[in-house]
């Protein structure tokens, strides 16, 4: 049974930092390309970050520079740091286990205040 927790959401205010976490199990972690995406209420779910099984990485626009994905595959985790949060960056954060099938954890909650 595969399973993609996340951890590490909660409260910070404006220009506060967080540590996503997504622990993977049930699939073989590094053969896989692993995302974040977001949603926030009332808007639709979108990307926010993705790390490839060699370790290449796309980001959104609106987080460049500011986030930062990675992964460690002994221990099925990839990470998201968000650095210089803002207001607009709350929203339910999703990891999504890209393939065939497409896999989803159930989401952590981000919240900054202003």
């Amino acid at each position: 049974q595969v399973q993609l927790v996340e951890s590490g959401g909660g409260l910070v205010q404006a220009g506060g930092s967080l540590r996503l976490s997504c622990v993977a199990s049930g699939i073989t972690f590094s053969i896989r390309t692993m995302a974040w995406y977001r949603q926030a209420p009332g808007k639709q779910r979108e990307f926010v970050a993705l790390i490839s099984t060699a370790g290449s990485t796309n980001y959104a626009e609106s987080v460049k520079g500011r986030f930062t994905i990675s992964r460690d595959n002994p221990k099925n985790t990839v990470y998201l740091q968000m650095n210089s949060l803002k207001p607009e960056d709350t929203a339910v954060y999703y990891c999504r286990c890209l393939g065939t099938p497409d896999y989803w954890g159930q989401g952590t909650q981000v919240t900054v205040s202003s």
